[in-house]
């Protein structure tokens, strides 16, 4: 991938202040998964604003959390920006029982991330600060996200990367590798995987979507897309340059 990521990073890093200069504030909050996503968000705001919080958002299953956390730590560690342990487990427990009705998979696991977008809107608020997104590209046109959850922010700096793309970024930043290799995971429920959920490899959807190539799975990224339509009618515009940063 032939690309100068150093000049890259000052123009989102300089777009990243722009908006906190329009909105009049100083603070991000993000949620941080221990995945690339959310470390090449991380990485970015904190080069933009010291004043970052990350926040590390468990909401269920203990399986995946454990090492998400591990990872990560490591992350800020090695960016040297302050977290947030907000477990929302029994949130999660004390809202499926109130609804006193037996929840479909897809009903009850939309839940984690609708309930961590509330707290990072809750934090946002009390600190004064925008919330940044932390989905790429290839989930957006694959509509790989929750209405109202995952999808909710104030910009999202890297909504115009694909998974690819964020991948390489994060090499360049020299991060720890394993943030940018292990297996992309929501962490919906135990052992969940975004590629195994989707059924194909984000290295076809890239492919399509950086390239136009269309592989023997294409039908299932048509699928995907066709049937998120109804997500895209609530889309959220942000500015970079004369680029559309957007999340769907």
């Amino acid at each position: 991938m032939n690309r100068d990521f150093a000049e890259e990073t000052k123009q989102r890093v300089a777009w990243i202040k722009k908006n906190l200069i329009d909105a009049g504030v100083n603070t991000i909050v993000f949620g941080a998964s221990g995945g690339k996503d959310s470390a090449l968000v991380g990485a970015l705001c904190k080069m933009a604003c010291d004043d970052t919080l990350g926040v590390m958002m468990p909401c269920g299953p203990v399986e995946n959390f454990a090492k998400d956390k591990e990872d990560a730590l490591l992350f800020f560690q090695h960016f040297d920006i302050e977290y947030l342990e907000v477990d929302l487990t029994h949130t999660k427990g004390a809202l499926v029982r109130s609804l006193n009705e037996e929840l479909k998979k897809d009903a009850c696991i939309n839940i984690n991330p609708r309930l961590r977008m509330a707290a990072l809107y809750a934090l946002g608020a009390n600190r004064g600060a925008l919330v940044a997104g932390t989905s790429n590209k290839s989930e957006r046109y694959m509509g790989y996200f929750t209405k109202w959850g995952d999808g909710a922010f104030d910009f999202n700096p890297i909504a115009d990367l694909t998974a690819t793309e964020v991948a390489a970024f994060l090499k360049h930043l020299k991060v720890p590798e394993v943030l940018y290799t292990k297996a992309p995971s929501a962490g919906l429920y135990a052992g969940q995987t975004d590629e195994e959920e989707m059924g194909i490899a984000y290295k076809e959807i890239d492919d399509f979507l950086l390239y136009g190539k269309k592989g023997d799975n294409y039908h299932i990224i048509e699928r995907y897309h066709n049937r998120s339509k109804h997500k895209m009618d609530f889309n959220i515009y942000q500015s970079k340059g004369d680029e559309s940063i957007c999340r769907i």
